[in-house]
């Protein structure tokens, strides 16, 4: 009988797509994934540290793993991740019952930790940075090959790392220091990934990085991000191409006129803003300015008139005043975004904005997050509204969680879309959707007709 594994997971597509590749390495030694983790065998914690809230969640959540650990004393548990890799050391001296903590570069040595753990009382820990070129002995490079095992958690989408890492060292992210600077895959490793992916029935796939613009500048820049793009539109049975998270410094024109010219690039763009002072900007070393944004938007929605561009935005920057908060507000006005992550800024260790003067009170930064919010919602809401009537391709993805009399799919905006369960609709299926109402949240709609092929 096949060993019970439970994986939370916190933050970013990263790591949704770690947790595919450590559900990989634990399916070779017999652990099968369960939704809960009451009478799991394993439970472990795939965190991330962007977001002091979701350190804290961590350590909560191992505190009532403690009472789980009790009632089984051989429940394994244990802790990967941007918070494992920040932390190492410091997990099992806070949380002794925790088994095996492992960095983000450390996935492939969990079979290693747990032969480890069986001869000691404390966890066993792994957090070595791994250099670039340099694997860990015994060890996989996830990031110059495809990783060797994987437990996909969707049927016809599915992540593609080409580039871990990040060299900006913005003052206030923790990235560089958690994932280590950048590392970019080999174009034939990635589409030989792609190519098996489509053999496999997967129609949509979204090319992840810290910073996916900056693909290729650390490998000489022979192919950069819109060359991939280019070779990854020719792979057959592949619909659709995502990508994500741009950095606005590095987004530029070959990159629009890629998305303009390639039919399986999708039209929709995050582009993290942060703040609409340049004041700010430059305090958080974002090298560029609102208006040199401002004008790549437009460049954009130009050649891509159907756009939907998303952002994120930190509220309660070190030093930022009203006129600076007013400025980003302005910006949100002024851009009409499709939708933004907005968080209000916690300090977060080895980053330089912890130790800037000028630390914004906490009450102040969550107003103003509820302002960024409130425009932010009014904007989206109209914006979903004005897709009313209109029609659309949609790749049906499943069923919707809140309705399984609804099946869910995404417009090529990346705008949620519900519609009727059919007979004769199956997971996969591209359907052209007339949409029919809108909420803030998503679209409703019927079908029309097959999408087109692609």
């Amino acid at each position: 009988m096949a060993k019970q594994l439970f994986i939370k997971t916190f933050g970013c597509q990263m790591n949704e797509h770690d947790t595919e590749k450590i559900a990989g390495v634990l399916s070779n030694l017999g652990y099968s994934l369960t939704d809960s983790p009451d009478g799991a065998d394993m439970i472990i914690l795939n965190t991330c540290s962007v977001r002091e809230k979701a350190e804290y969640k961590c350590y909560s959540d191992l505190g009532r793993l403690l009472e789980l650990k009790k009632k089984n004393p051989d429940l394994v548990i244990g802790v990967g991740g941007c918070v494992a890799q920040q932390e190492g050391e410091r997990i099992v001296q806070k949380a002794p019952y925790v088994d095996m903590v492992f960095g983000t570069d450390n996935i492939s040595e969990i079979p290693k930790l747990l032969e480890k753990k069986k001869g000691q009382r404390k966890g066993a820990v792994s957090t070595e940075r791994r250099k670039k070129g340099l694997v860990p002995q015994g060890g996989t490079d996830f990031i110059s090959v495809p990783f060797p095992s994987m437990v996909r958690n969707h049927p016809v989408k599915a992540y593609v790392n080409i580039v871990d890492g990040c060299d900006k060292f913005c003052t206030y992210c923790v990235v560089p220091h958690t994932r280590g600077r950048e590392r970019s895959r080999q174009p034939e490793d990635i589409c030989h990934e792609i190519q098996g992916l489509a053999s496999a029935g997967y129609k949509e796939v979204t090319l992840l990085g810290q910073n996916v613009d900056s693909y290729g500048k650390d490998t000489g820049g022979h192919t950069d991000l819109a060359d991939l793009l280019h070779r990854i539109n020719d792979i057959p049975g592949i619909m659709s191409i995502r990508f994500v998270t741009s950095h606005p410094a590095d987004f530029g024109d070959r990159l629009i006129n890629a998305m303009k010219r390639l039919p399986k690039v999708c039209e929709h763009l995050h582009l993290p803003l942060q703040s609409g002072s340049d004041t700010i900007l430059e305090r958080m070393k974002r090298n560029y300015t609102y208006p040199e944004y401002r004008d790549k938007i437009r460049r954009l929605r130009e050649a891509i008139p159907d756009v939907a561009v998303t952002t994120d935005i930190i509220t309660g920057f070190p030093g930022e005043s009203a006129e600076d908060f007013d400025k980003t507000l302005e910006a949100i006005e002024e851009i009409q975004y499709d939708g933004i992550f907005a968080f209000k800024y916690s300090r977060r260790p080895y980053t330089s904005a912890r130790l800037y003067g000028g630390q914004v009170p906490r009450e102040v930064s969550e107003e103003r997050l509820s302002q960024v919010l409130e425009i932010q919602d009014c904007i989206t809401q109209e914006k979903n509204q004005a897709c009313i009537g209109r029609e659309f391709d949609i790749l049906i993805e499943g069923e919707s969680k809140k309705d399984k009399r609804n099946l869910t799919g995404r417009t090529r905006g990346n705008k949620i879309v519900h519609i009727p369960m059919e007979e004769g609709i199956s997971i996969g299926a591209i359907l052209r959707v007339r949409i029919t109402s809108a909420t803030l949240a998503s679209l409703k709609g019927e079908v029309v007709r097959q999408g087109r092929g692609l």
